[in-house]
Formats: C-alpha cells, structure tokens, sequence
C-alpha cells in the first residue's frame, strides 16, 4: 500500500521536558520526526522542497512534502519541480535541508527559533565526513541543539529486530531504499563497515522504469502517469518472480494464469450518449415537415417565375410598341425620336427585341428552335452592330477609331464565346457517341466488354504514375527500379532544359561575361524563341485521369466489386476515414510483464545500465570482504540475513533472496531470510528505542564539543548500537 503522510501541527512540544530526545529519520523518501520512547512518529512527509510562484500574486513560496494537489493550481510549478537534498542517499544540498528542518520543527509544535532537545538523527551507511560536519553545524548553528548523535538507518532497524527476537546477533542487514541499497554485516550486535557495500538501485529507479515502460505502451495517457500515481502502481501490484524468464515464458502463451497475472487499471471514461432509431411517427413526421418545406420553396420559386416572366413580358411588348412606333416616323426626325427612348438606332432595338424574346423563352422553359440556333450563329445583325471594323482608319476620327477598337474587342469577344460553345457542343456529342459505342459493345459481349474495361484502366493507372514519378524524380532510375535523387535540370523536359539553356547563356554569350543583354533589339527576339515550344506535359496527364475518372465510375456502375485507385484520380475527393468511437477498453491500463519486470532491475541492475552487482550477489560481496572471519561465523551470517526499507515490501523477495544467494554460497549453507516487522519504520522505532537508553547522552555530540574540537572530531565519531 502507499505511505501516508501525517503532516498535523502537534500541540503538546511544551509538556516534553529538555532532557527528552527528537528522534529524527531522515530519509531519501519520506522524513519522519517523533519523541523517543514513543511508538510511531508524530510528523511523516515526503523529503522535497518546491518553490514555485502564486500565479495571482507573482510571490515564490515555499511548499515542503507532499500536498493537495488542488492547492497546487493556484501556483506555477513549470519552472520550479520537486527538489531533494539527496545525492545517492547523501545530503548534499543543505539550503533545501533547512527548509525541510524548518517545517518539521514547526508540525512538531516548537514555537521558538531554538530547539531545546536533543536530536538523533539517521544517516546513510559511511557517511561522508563533509555531509555530517555541515548537518551538524545547521545544527548547532541555526537550530541551538545540545547535542547531536548520529545513526545509521539499517543499523537502527536491525537493533530493534535483534531485541523483538527476529534476527539473531550476527547476521548481514540488507536495506534496498530509496535511491541505494546497503548490506551491513553485524557480528555480536555491532555492523561491522568494513564489510559493507553499495548498489546506486533503489525504489526510485523501479518508479522511474515503470513510468518508462507505460509511457512507451500507452503515449496517449502519458498525463496520467504522474509520479505519485505510478508510486502507488509499484507498491500495490509489482512482486518479485521466483524465475524471471520462467514468468516471461508464461505471459508470452498467453493462457489463463497469466491473465489471472494481469492488473487492469480503469481510467475515467464516460460512456457517449446513445441515440435511439426514431420511431415510425417521429420519421413521419420530419417527412411531412420536409415536404411542407419543399413545397413552400416551390411556391416561392413559382412567383418569383411569375414576376420575372411578366416584367419580361411587359418589356417586350413595350419594345414591340417601340418599333411599331418607329415605321411612323419620317427619316430625319428619327434620331430626335430615338434620343428620348435611349436607344441609338433602330438595330439596337430589335436586338433588343431578341435578348428579351430569348430571355422570355428561358423563363417559360421552352427549348430553343433550330431557327433560333442558326440565327445565333449567323447573328446577320453583326455587320450592323459592329459598323465601323469595316471601315479603314485614315478616314475615321480619333473618337471613331477608340470606339472601332471598342467594337473589334467586343465582337473577338462574343465569337471566341460562340466557339466555346460550339466546343462543348461537339464534345457532347462525341461523348455521347462514344457512351452508345461502349454500350452496343456492352451488348454483344459483356464479359469481353468488361475485360477491356479493366485493362484500359490497368494502363492508364500505370501510365499515370510513371510520369509523376518521372515528374517528381526525373527520367532515371538505379537498378531497382526506385526512385534516385536528382536535381532539377533533370526533371524538366528537352523544351523546359532548352530554355533554361537560353536564359543562362544569353547574357554571357557575347565574351569576356559582359552582361549587354538588351542593348541590340535582336536580343529581344530570345522571348519569342522559348515560347514556341508549349510544354504540353501539364495537358496529358488530365486528360489521362479524366478518362481514368470515367472508365472508374463506369466500372463501378458494370462491377461491384471493383475498388478505384483514389489516390491516382485526383479529380474524385477523398473520402475521409471516419475514426472509431472510444470505448471503455481505450482507456484501461494492463499492468501484466510491468509487474514483475521493473523491481527485477534490484537483481539485474544493468538493465538500466548501472553496472553493478545485485542484490543476492551484494550478499556474497559483503562476506567475501570480511575474510577471513571463519567458516563457522559465515554460515551464521547467512543464517540471519534481515531486509528491511520500503523496496524489500514486494511480494516474493524472500524467497527469490534464498535463491539467488543458494547459488553463490557452499552447498549445505544454512540460508534464512527474515523481513522486519515494518520495513518501512522500524529504522525510526529503533532510533526512538535507543535514545530512551540511559547511556545515550554518553554517545552525543554536544555544541560544547563542536565548538572546541570542531570537525576533526566527527570524523572519528562512531555511534555504539550495544549500551
């Protein structure tokens, strides 16, 4: 299970008199602070300090432990992350320390900026003189303690066990923590240091693997893999495998005992509201509402028919009127007449005439007549409406010849119209003759008809993607077929390399590279030389993919099991995959090799590349260097190996310690693993039992003693666990 963290200011500190010792465990993990002779600590919080910014207030505050993290989002933690005072179990950063002093002291109930106790306090296995002079001087200094003793952790829980009757007097203490791992020989109740080692492998690393190896298999919840979350993953379902490639064997068959292996964590998932089918009423009823819709969308198409139909009506016999009008009046009074009506002459009218008759037609929706048709291409009143293109310009006046140039744009004009039209007209046609040749060919013989269909789109596909692979990388390829890297130059055409050829010649075809391009009006000329050769390429390939796009939908239509290469059509959209709903299986994390193959990195520490040695291989490192000791006191070393720290809480790691250490030792050695009682804090309830000891003052650094002697004295410091 995970640690809990008891962070509740405590109110009794003025009933404890001086002479009582703090009892201090400060590990790499969690701090816990207390009064000796008690039974649990009194304050238990995380060993990490963060400073991050209010984000309303924009002041840096200082949060130590582990908190709410509702609290949390009033503050911006992006530039300030959890920091510890540890390197490798050693208390390197001692700003941070004091930070972390400052809050124990105040959850422990001291008011004042002295602490009146004596403290004992833990620390990692040989310590380094320089960590426990400058722990000694915050001491002292900043904090007025009496006196100071220091302890190790493991020493502290293997004493407490000793006395409980757990572990006899000689023996190795094996402490897997935080961030190292430390075996610790005791012969006739004292460690021996001599004869102890060290692994940088620890809970955190198999925190830290696990967190990979998730993030590795589910990247889209890599938010949810928070470090306390995956904490409180290790702790509640990793465990230690007897045989680690026997279990990776039984998960990769897949059977039943291996699912029963496997955790599965449910993350929140809200199931998408289901639509119920409409009923037969609710459909009926969204039809007649369409219907009434598209009816009143007729009516109103149907009036505004009417309306437009009646003005052109209106307008047409008006102009009709206009004309009739017209034949009345004598020669010279005509264009007085034609000045009040707005028209220039009686040609505009009539034309006039038959854009409203046609426009009327249109309305009404009646199809043009052959006559109509031909007088449209004929249009004999060309001549008339056009006068002046026919006459020569020496005898026009500048207005007339800007009004001929005005009349020659408009008739190029409506002609090149009449060609597009006669264009589209034709190629309907031949459209159509080809849709009634394929379909007597259809006729005859279907099944022939439909294999040719087939291979006529076979080769137009493949003719189409050699030329944008010839487009895109050129006209060579290597030996393979695949397309090689080449430049520009080699992608372009003989007529493109040709003008390019011109261009960068030309101003430097003269000698000497003198740049006179344009100074000769030949030079001109070099225009009109490239744009002869239309590149033609851009046309054939949508011809091709037109013809592809018809012979694809003709297929379609004659095959239904016929698939089109939409990738090469580029004239028909591509239809957009639509994404498969979530569902509650997408956010569920199976925990299943994960379990057993992150804490394995305790007995195959180079899996994360930290060359070291194991946990069972640490055990025969630490007898070899207390040789020679004897056989006899080797096999009751063996005989009483206690584990204690937070990593030694997986299941299995007893017997996977006797294993491991039976293959390294004498056939016959007596082997006994035992766990403490509570891994987790027995190294403070040993540390508490101890200084109720009437002899612990005797064991103390006092501030009298740092003042006189000063570090040199810490350095052969040595606390004695047997008073």
């Amino acid at each position: 299970m995970p640690f809990i963290s008891k962070i509740e200011r405590q109110s009794d500190y003025h009933l404890f008199p001086s002479t009582t010792p703090i009892v201090i465990d400060n590990g790499a993990s969690y701090f816990r602070i207390g009064w000796a002779g008690e039974t649990e600590p009194r304050v238990i919080f995380r060993n990490i300090v963060q400073r991050p910014r209010h984000k309303a207030t924009g002041e840096t505050v200082t949060i130590v432990g582990d908190h709410d993290p509702a609290l949390l989002r009033y503050f911006d933690c992006t530039r300030s992350g959890p920091r510890s005072a540890f390197d490798n179990n050693v208390v390197y950063q001692f700003e941070i320390m004091e930070y972390i002093l400052d809050f124990a002291f105040d959850r422990l109930g001291a008011n004042g900026s002295r602490i009146d106790h004596p403290v004992l306090i833990t620390e990692c296995v040989c310590n380094p003189v320089q960590s426990r002079s400058k722990m000694a001087e915050l001491l002292f200094e900043t904090y007025g303690v009496p006196s100071v003793a220091f302890g190790v952790d493991a020493a502290f829980s293997y004493k407490y066990n000793q006395q409980l009757g757990v572990c006899g007097k000689d023996g190795l203490a094996l402490c897997p923590g935080f961030t190292t791992t430390h075996v610790i020989p005791f012969i006739d109740g004292e460690p021996v240091y001599k004869g102890s080692c060290r692994t940088n492998i620890g809970g955190y690393h198999i925190t830290d693997y696990l967190k990979q190896l998730l993030s590795l298999k589910y990247p889209h919840h890599m938010a949810r893999f928070t470090w306390e979350k995956v904490e409180d993953l290790k702790m509640e379902h990793c465990y230690i495998a007897q045989d680690y490639f026997s279990e990776v064997r039984l998960f990769q068959k897949g059977d039943k005992e291996a699912e029963d292996k496997t955790r599965c964590w449910q993350l929140p998932w809200i199931p998408p509201p289901t639509e119920e089918p409409p009923s037969e009423e609710e459909i009926a009823r969204k039809a007649a509402i369409k219907e009434r819709q598209g009816q009143r969308l007729r009516e109103m198409a149907e009036a505004k028919r009417s309306s437009r139909i009646n003005e052109l009506e209106n307008e047409l016999h008006g102009l009709e009127f206009l004309l009739q009008q017209l034949e009345h009046v004598e020669e010279h009074n005509i264009p007085s007449f034609l000045s009040e009506t707005g028209y220039v002459s009686k040609q505009e009218i009539e034309s006039a005439v038959q854009k409203v008759t046609q426009s009327l037609r249109k309305a009404k929706g009646e199809p043009k007549g052959d006559q109509a048709e031909a007088e449209e291409k004929t249009d004999p009143a060309t001549n008339e409406r056009f006068p002046l293109i026919n006459i020569p310009d020496n005898v026009l006046t500048p207005e007339q010849l800007k009004e001929k140039r005005r009349q020659l744009f408009l008739k190029t004009t409506s002609e090149g119209r009449q060609r597009a039209k006669q264009k589209r007209f034709e190629s309907e046609l031949e459209r159509e003759r080809k849709n009634q040749q394929d379909e007597e060919k259809r006729l005859e013989n279907p099944e022939l008809y439909l294999e040719q269909l087939r291979a006529k789109y076979k080769d137009l596909s493949e003719k189409v993607e050699q030329r944008k692979r010839l487009k895109t990388n050129g006209n060579h390829t290597n030996g393979n077929n695949f397309s090689g890297g080449v430049g520009r130059g080699e992608r372009l055409n003989a007529a493109q390399r040709e003008r390019m050829r011109l261009l960068t010649t030309a101003a430097f075809d003269r000698g000497k590279g003198e740049d006179t391009f344009g100074a000769r009006d030949e030079d001109w000329q070099l225009y009109k030389l490239m744009s002869k050769d239309n590149d033609d390429d851009d046309e054939g390939p949508d011809q091709d993919e037109a013809e592809m796009a018809r012979l694809s939908l003709r297929l379609q239509e004659l095959d239904p099991t016929f698939v089109p290469k939409s990738e090469i059509v580029t004239s028909q959209p591509v239809e957009v995959p639509r994404l498969r709903p979530l569902t509650k299986e997408d956010f569920q994390i199976l925990l299943g090799v994960e379990r057993f193959r992150c804490p394995e990195i305790l007995f195959r520490p180079n899996w994360i590349a930290v060359d070291q040695a194991g946990l069972d291989e640490m055990t025969g490192v630490s007898i070899r260097r207390l040789s020679p000791v004897g056989q006899e006191v080797e096999e009751r070393l063996t005989n009483s190996i206690f584990i204690t720290g937070g990593s030694c809480l997986f299941p299995g790691m007893s017997k996977r310690l006797v294993a491991g250490i039976r293959m390294i030792r004498p056939c016959g050695s007596p082997i006994r693993v035992v766990k403490a009682l509570d891994p987790v804090l027995d190294a403070w309830h040993g540390a508490a039992a101890y200084a109720t000891a009437p002899q612990f003052l005797t064991q103390t650094f006092s501030r009298t003693d740092y003042y006189e002697k000063g570090e040199d004295w810490l350095r052969r410091y040595q606390l004695r666990y047997t008073l």
